[in-house]
């Protein structure tokens, strides 16, 4: 499975994943509910879909035995396991919620679908969706131009993990954080804390120094990786450590140079955001 960023259906935001083995994306269920029923409060949601599913498995519907549980990002920024189902169950489920936005939802599904299908015979097209969305939330060109070539060598980097038996999702978030670590000297939810982000993705809020040293560092581990053949974690980990440090050393040239710190709290967010990031930052001080 691969975490893909939040789909949203109108006002409504759904988390999903998609299954590269099997080619199907499969959608939180709570989340489909509170669109379909427009009921912004998720437990009330939550408690809905409880509800139905004991009515349905009474009932004999074997709609309910289809949904499984995926560990998806909560708003608190954690993971929990969550009822998921692909769109095929997911049809038949909202047959048994009226809803005026049953019929717009399905549509919303179906296109959802064929948008992968036509991204994986067209890579360009997700491509260029980022590209424009990123273009909406006011990035340069050039940051632009760096974020996408960070990710086709985080791509690469996350291909040979998969081919060299790297095939849990926290095995990845280790490695990346072993990584992340030496280069930078904080961990990932650090300079997520630094930049006080929750849910939104750390790359996305990069600066084009900090992704760019980023690039290096995964790419480092990369090359090394395949240099000595690291198979498994404890071996893909000595590499990724390696890696880091290559990164860090060009860092600290960096910065001598330039008299800049690469890693800073700077980020993208709204206006709104950054005065409660103060605002909590200077409460918390206020405590001390």
């Amino acid at each position: 499975m691969s975490n893909i960023p939040l789909a949203v259906f109108e006002n409504f935001k759904i988390r999903r994943s998609y299954d590269e083995k099997t080619g199907m994306w499969y959608f939180s269920v709570v989340d489909i509910i509170q669109a379909l029923i427009q009921q912004p409060d998720f437990q009330t949601a939550r408690k809905y879909w409880n509800k139905l599913k004991e009515r349905l498995k009474k009932e004999g519907s074997q709609s309910v035995t289809k949904c499984h549980q995926l560990k998806l990002e909560s708003a608190d920024g954690k993971k929990y396991l969550t009822d998921v189902a692909n769109p095929e169950t997911l049809f038949r489920l909202i047959q048994s919620i009226p809803s005026p936005k049953a019929e717009p939802i399905k549509l919303w599904l179906a296109k959802v679908g064929y948008e992968r299908i036509q991204d994986m015979s067209d890579p360009a097209r997700s491509l260029d969706r980022a590209r424009e969305f990123w273009k909406q939330h006011g990035r340069s060109e050039k940051w632009i131009q760096q974020r996408m070539t960070g990710q086709e060598t985080r791509n690469k980097l996350t291909d040979y993990w998969k081919n060299h038996e790297i095939t849990k999702e926290e095995e990845y978030a280790i490695l990346t954080n072993i990584i992340h670590q030496e280069w930078a000297e904080v961990s990932v939810n650090q300079h997520k804390e630094l930049k006080g982000l929750k849910t939104q993705n750390l790359r996305d809020h990069m600066s084009e120094a900090e992704l760019i040293f980023t690039a290096l560092a995964e790419l480092s581990t990369r090359q090394i990786a395949e240099g000595v053949e690291a198979t498994g974690m404890e071996e893909n980990a000595i590499a990724g450590k390696k890696g880091g440090v290559i990164a860090k050393k060009a860092r600290l040239v960096f910065e001598s140079g330039t008299g800049k710190k690469v890693v800073t709290g700077e980020n993208f967010l709204p206006l709104g955001a950054k005065k409660a990031k103060r605002l909590v930052q200077g409460n918390k001080r206020g405590k001390l």
